[in-house]
């Protein structure tokens, strides 16, 4: 039987904005590793690949099972955040990757993308029309975005980037469980129960929905 897989992108920013939050994305990214564990039949289903962003972009791990992921630096790299850069970077990036997973007779689901940042971008004028090229309609591979704000995040930018789902820390949402939970909703036949489950065992009983700014995941 042809196996199918569901790649995953963490993009994110480590400018010098960054540094005091990078401690935290770093335990939500041990917490969405440890979460996508817990069921087997979704880590064997589940790749992730790690990219980090200032002024350039770079790759920090390559595609592959979430068997460990590389951390993020201690701190801030520069003080340029370039969200176009990023972006074409990862429009590279993805369709190379897919390209290779085909190669390998896998079925690959569209891909997930999570962009993690505190939504200042220095190159506000320029960042929109690289990041139409990344979610291009007419590219089948285009990625399902994932945005995620932290600190005094810009959400009217984070909302614009967010396709799929936007989360802000400031609402008390935690990065491992957002991303759970939207890898939960990506994968067709995942159990969603398991997730809202696990969802709601990690983190404090709350009457608000995880997400203030949930978009179509056909978008």
């Amino acid at each position: 039987m042809e196996s199918d897989v569901l790649p995953c992108y963490v993009a994110c920013d480590v400018s010098l904005s960054m540094t005091d939050h990078l401690d935290a994305l770093n335990a939500g990214l041990r917490e969405f590793r440890g979460g996508i564990h817990a069921d087997s039949s979704v880590a064997e289903r589940v790749l992730c690949c790690v990219v980090c962003f200032a002024e350039t972009a770079y790759e920090l791990q390559p595609l592959y099972l979430m068997d460990d992921l590389a951390p993020l630096p201690e701190r801030g790299e520069s003080v340029g955040t370039g969200f176009g850069p990023a972006f074409l970077f990862l429009r590279e990036t993805i369709a190379g990757d897919l390209r290779a997973l085909e190669a390998h007779r896998l079925r690959v689901h569209r891909p997930l993308m999570f962009f993690l940042s505190d939504g200042c971008a220095t190159d506000p004028t320029t960042w929109p029309a690289a990041f139409a090229e990344l979610t291009d309609p007419a590219w089948a591979s285009r990625p399902r975005v994932v945005a995620f704000g932290v600190g005094d995040a810009d959400e009217d930018t984070l909302g614009r980037i967010g396709t799929f789902r936007t989360f802000l820390a400031r609402d008390g949402v935690r990065l491992g469980p957002a991303l759970i939970a939207s890898v939960m909703r990506a994968l067709p036949d995942a159990d969603r129960a398991r997730s809202v489950h696990d969802l709601s065992t990690s983190r404090p009983h709350t009457a608000r929905t995880m997400s203030r700014n949930e978009k179509g995941a056909g978008l």
